[in-house]
């Protein structure tokens, strides 16, 4: 991290401790350390702490710094060393009591100490900009509280546009379900109401993962992974205890074991302390399986049957979503085989693909299949059928009649996968029908059972004649399937089996460049790619894909350009043929430990100014993928970093071409780089690439709220309503 300068505008520091760039006033801490430097951590999150005054703010952090490894000293008692030059210089302790905030939006500081704004001044804007994957569902529902008090239904459709896959939103499933959750708790009504509509965003099955959290809690998943945990460490320490046992009494008949062939070895041999450690750990396992034991399956069933039952019959907002659930998959599955009886497949929806099968869990923990097949085939619809048949009795008819004379045939005429694969038929499964996402994980098996079909498939979609799904997988789930292919088979065929799954991967990232390239160009634009420190793990991935796929759509001269920035930003052109080679390169790009947010723009008018580049070859777009957590790089406190890079830009001539900044998030980050009604300037996040077809279309007036109405302005998004 490079020096820190802080001061009002127009003043300079009078000493040489406040304006050396050396040891003098260098707060030089690692990435670590630097992570905990924020402002008031104590307060609940989303930029609402209590109100303090930028020097408050500033002493509080610089207190936990250590400068020159010394012991931590107070902001006052360094500046109080500060000496007076001349009379144009003044202390940099009374130049911060001076300071004052003239806006009603909350200041602070990123983790790197730069300034930053803790909110747009918009709540729905807030939630739009600052809710990713990785936002903690504590965050994700104070942030909704604050939209949905602004705006009701402007906060729904930003809680849908969470969700959209196909071209409509963020593909944040989990922030979405946590959305959903918290619209039960306090607008039931809304949520049942809008159940359709859901689907229309996501996929039936959404709905069916709504009920399921709703009646076992919004941590089930994650418990029911951690209880598959136990399961595996109970399976492993049994095979472990088991091989012992074997291979003790192998060695009683003279067969050379494992532990004979350590003794012949010099090697540690399977002892009595080995067998007393593995019946230990066995033991333990058992405990910890304890609760899983104490009931069998069927009386779990049971347990939960009753649950749900009475849940229904006591709790109207969850009957009242159960019923709304129902009524459409009904509704739409009696639907689905008019079209099926006319031979309008290709209106048949997906309804039958995710409504639950008699026995499947989602049946077992909501009892969905019973009450969808009574309403496709009512009692007094059919009532010859049903006179005077007991309850009992019809349900269970209802239900088989259900399984035979509607999910079969709907799911025969959809061509699903899972119907040839559940019947081992490979080879009748049609590829061209498998989802972008059921490609990567069914990969194995297809290599596994129908290799040459497969293969043969693949060809097609190199020539055209056939297509592959890629649109509801994200850009750096791709990529991260370039890699993704250990054990495939034998040591000798795994280079081949790699390449294969590499050219899946090779050939969806192409079918995604080319749908979004349908739909608009991007002209003079370039992607700053953030791969930083801070940045480590997914949002990395993900500034990597999306920067790739930004160079892939500009257009010349600025295609295939982008800029890595940290301490020193450089522009590039991406280098390589196929996707995995570009996505190295990136990622070898000289960064470090730090994100200095200024030098980007610095780079590019040294460009400009070099290359003496007229107004209309000046980039009018970037990009910036990032955590939003800029380096101090300015001498006026409430000089924001956007604020910098026009004032740079008009010292250099170029006034007039400050480029339109796209700030898209990639990390849960307090730090706003601008507020609501900055003009030029676009606020978005998350890892899909949807949101990058609002910035296809030239013209309009661009600030963080257009593009957010934008975002939400879709057909789709008008159908919903509030009704609580």
């Amino acid at each position: 991290m490079g020096a820190l300068l802080i001061g009002p505008p127009e003043i300079y520091p009078a000493s040489a401790a406040a304006t050396a760039t050396d040891d003098a006033f260098v707060v030089d801490l690692p990435v670590s350390d630097s992570k905990k430097l924020t402002v008031d951590d104590d307060k609940p999150p989303m930029g609402l702490p209590e109100k303090r005054s930028f020097l408050d703010v500033l002493v509080s952090n610089l207190k936990k710094t250590r400068v020159d490894n010394t012991p931590p000293m107070g902001l006052t008692e360094n500046l109080k060393k500060t000496t007076t030059g001349n009379t144009r210089q003044m202390g940099l302790t009374e130049n911060l009591r001076k300071t004052r905030i003239h806006s009603t939006r909350q200041m602070g500081l990123t983790e790197n100490l730069s300034p930053t704004f803790l909110s747009t001044g918009n709540p729905c804007l807030d939630f739009f900009f600052h809710v990713v994957p990785d936002t903690p569902p504590e965050s994700v529902t104070h942030r909704l509280k604050l939209a949905w008090d602004q705006d009701p239904l402007k906060a729904l459709k930003l809680v849908c546009n969470l969700r959209g896959v196909r071209g409509t939103g963020k593909s944040d499933k989990e922030g979405f379900y946590t959305a959903a959750l918290w619209l039960h708790d306090h607008h039931p009504k809304t949520l049942a109401a809008n159940v359709a509509v859901f689907a229309e965003f996501g996929y039936f099955k959404d709905l069916l993962e709504i009920l399921f959290r709703v009646l076992e809690g919004a941590d089930a998943r994650k418990l029911a992974k951690e209880m598959g945990e136990k399961w595996k460490s109970w399976n492993s320490a049994k095979e472990q205890w088991e091989q012992v046992k074997k291979e003790l009494a192998q060695n009683k008949k003279g067969v050379e074991t494992t532990a004979g062939r350590w003794r012949r070895n010099r090697m540690p041999p399977y002892n009595f302390e080995r067998r007393k450690y593995l019946k230990r750990q066995l033991i333990q396992s058992r405990e910890n399986l304890e609760i899983l034991q104490t009931q069998t399956r069927e009386e779990k069933r049971i347990e939960r049957a009753k649950r749900v039952v009475e849940r229904f019959n006591e709790d109207p907002h969850f009957k009242f979503l159960h019923e709304q659930v129902s009524d459409l998959f009904a509704q739409q599955l009696r639907s689905d085989m008019e079209m099926l009886k006319s031979g309008n497949l290709n209106k048949i929806s997906l309804a039958s693909k995710w409504c639950p099968s008699l026995g499947s869990s989602f049946d077992r923990i909501t009892l969905l299949c019973e009450t969808v097949a009574k309403k496709v085939f009512p009692r007094e619809e059919y009532a010859e059928e049903y006179e005077g048949v007991e309850e009992a009795h019809y349900a269970y008819r209802v239900r088989d009649r259900l399984r035979k004379e509607v999910l079969v045939p709907l799911r025969r005429a959809l061509q699903l996968p899972e119907v040839y694969i559940g019947a081992n038929d490979w080879g009748s499964l049609p590829y061209e029908r498998v989802a972008s996402v059921a490609m990567k994980t069914l990969l194995k098996k297809f290599f596994k059972h129908d290799e040459e079909r497969f293969r043969a498939y693949l060809d097609r979609v190199k020539t055209g004649e056939a297509k592959i799904a890629a649109g509801a997988l994200l850009p750096h789930e791709i990529i991260a399937a370039l890699d993704d292919y250990d054990s495939y088979g034998d040591e000798d065929e795994d280079e081949d089996k790699a390449s294969i799954a590499a050219e899946v991967a090779e050939l969806q990232w192409k079918r995604m460049v080319d749908d979004l390239g349908k739909k608009g160009k991007l002209n003079n634009c370039l992607a700053v790619c953030d791969v930083s420190g801070s940045m480590s793990g997914v949002p990395m991935e993900v500034s990597v894909a999306l920067g790739v796929l930004v160079s892939e759509l500009s257009e010349e001269p600025w295609k295939g350009k982008l800029i890595t920035f940290s301490a020193n930003p450089q522009l590039q052109r991406v280098q390589g043929e196929s996707l995995k080679s570009k996505t190295e390169f990136v990622r070898r790009m000289k960064w470090g430990m730090n994100t200095d947010f200024q030098k980007v723009f610095d780079v590019i008018l040294q460009v400009a100014v070099k290359g003496k580049l007229k107004a209309e070859e000046m980039i009018k777009r970037l990009f910036v993928f990032s955590d939003m957590e800029f380096d101090q790089a300015s001498l006026n406190p409430w000089e924001t970093d956007y604020q910098t890079i026009v004032r740079k830009y008009t010292e250099k001539g170029y006034g007039e071409c400050v480029p339109e900044i796209v700030f898209w998030n990639l990390r849960d980050s307090r730090a706003t780089p601008v507020p609501a009604n900055q003009p030029g300037v676009a606020l978005v996040s998350g890892y899909s690439k949807n949101l990058m077809t609002i910035f296809l279309e030239e013209g309009g007036i661009m600030d963080p709220e257009a593009v957010m109405e934008a975002a939400i302005s879709g057909k789709e998004y008008q159908k919903l309503v509030v009704v609580d």
